[in-house]
């Protein structure tokens, strides 16, 4: 598939400007898709053989970089005293953390806080251990009745923000290819 995309790529550099515009963009969303799927063939394979990933230095090292990026944002990550795993790629813990801390600075008025802990487990059918990290900001927050739109790939509440509106999607299809999940409240 990579090859026909480069062909397709340099197709692009052809002398008529609309017919360079439509091929980059088909190009573009090709590329998107590929790079979806290889994504979900890593997570299966990291599932596989067993791929750990220390969440702390993970999330430090996520925070620092976030901290200058929105240097006008105080980010607050609050860490359990023992060692937390995440049963996963490394990059893949920092593009759903990524996402969802750059997603919280760029709508907190100041403070975002990134918390985590691992859930007990219990009847609801919860798998005990199971690790969950919370992105809270002081910002406006999404309407209930806007959560699920916001999270379709593309969707976009304000278009004034830069941003592609593909994070949440991601976040979402990445949690859920480690049986997680992503969830959205006021």
């Amino acid at each position: 598939v990579k090859t026909p995309l480069t062909i397709m790529g340099n197709a692009a550099q052809a002398e008529d400007p609309h017919l360079a515009a439509l091929v980059s963009e088909q190009v573009a969303l090709a590329q998107r898709q590929v790079d979806h799927h290889l994504s979900r063939a890593r997570a299966m394979a990291v599932r596989a053989i067993g791929v750990r990933t220390d969440v702390s230095a993970c999330l430090q090292s996520l925070c620092r970089v976030m901290g200058r990026l929105h240097s006008d944002k105080q980010i607050h990550l609050d860490l359990p005293d023992q060692e937390l795993l995440f049963k996963g790629e490394e990059q893949d813990l920092q593009e759903m953390a990524g996402n969802l801390i750059d997603n919280a600075c760029k709508w907190a008025r100041r403070q975002v806080g990134v918390t985590v802990r691992t859930e007990p487990g219990g009847p609801s059918g919860q798998v005990a251990g199971r690790l969950l990290i919370v992105v809270d900001d002081d910002g406006p927050g999404i309407a209930a009745e806007r959560r699920d739109a916001v999270m379709a790939r593309g969707a976009r509440l304000d278009e004034t923000v830069p941003g592609s509106g593909l994070g949440l999607a991601i976040v979402q299809e990445l949690a859920a290819l480690y049986g997680g999940r992503l969830s959205l409240s006021a």
